[in-house]
């Protein structure tokens, strides 16, 4: 398939996943939130006719904690630097395999939905990058035809900094953008809140 998904996640174990978040809610009912935003993801992209790619942050810490939830998909393991590195390495590795549009997800967004992620596919037939913002001054998803370095370049990772500096990147390079509509990621007990309260509704 030319179109691939690459999705970014944890295998999820105790104390090694949502750590802000188990900060203050503990490390077994963040567990069980990571457990709930992968059940997601998989579910809004398993029907996507793309060939879908799950990078994973490292080894399983014991062989049962190797999860079924991504039978059927591709899965690697991350490669070391900081996740500008990791990501371009992704994207790299999906264009080598025969893509000619690729987009990047994680799985901290209970918003994404397999509409939008089609409508990034499909806004990339005339568009350069395709970028999902989040709340927190990040993205929840990135899509481009072809690697492009400067986008994972000079970021402080992790901070509200990343789509302004990501945008001003493109615009710089002369790329045309099609952003999607802004969503929140949960990484902390406010985020929690702000989900639960949303599905009570």
């Amino acid at each position: 398939m030319t179109s691939h998904l690459l999705i970014f996640a944890r295998h999820p174990e105790l104390g090694r996943v949502k750590t802000r978040l188990a900060a203050a809610i503990g490390p077994e009912a963040a567990l069980a939130v990571y457990r709930e935003l992968l059940a997601h993801t998989r579910a809004a992209t398993e029907q996507l006719q793309v060939h879908k790619t799950v990078w994973l942050a490292e080894p399983p810490a014991t062989p049962s904690a190797t999860p079924d939830l991504w039978a059927g998909y591709e899965q690697q393991l991350q490669l070391p630097g900081d996740l500008g590195t990791k990501m371009q390495m992704a994207f790299s590795h999906a264009f080598a395999n025969g893509a000619r549009a690729a987009i990047i997800i994680g799985t901290d967004c209970p918003g994404l939905t397999a509409a939008l992620v089609q409508e990034a596919f499909v806004a990339l037939a005339t568009h350069e990058v395709v970028i999902g913002p989040a709340e927190d001054g990040g993205y929840y998803l990135l899509g481009m035809k072809e690697v492009c370095t400067d986008l994972f370049l000079r970021k402080s990772w992790s901070t509200n900094s990343v789509l302004p500096h990501t945008l001003a990147d493109a615009d710089r390079l002369g790329l045309q953008v099609k952003q999607l509509p802004m969503l929140r990621d949960v990484d902390d007990a406010t985020d929690l809140a702000a989900w639960r309260a949303a599905t009570e509704r």
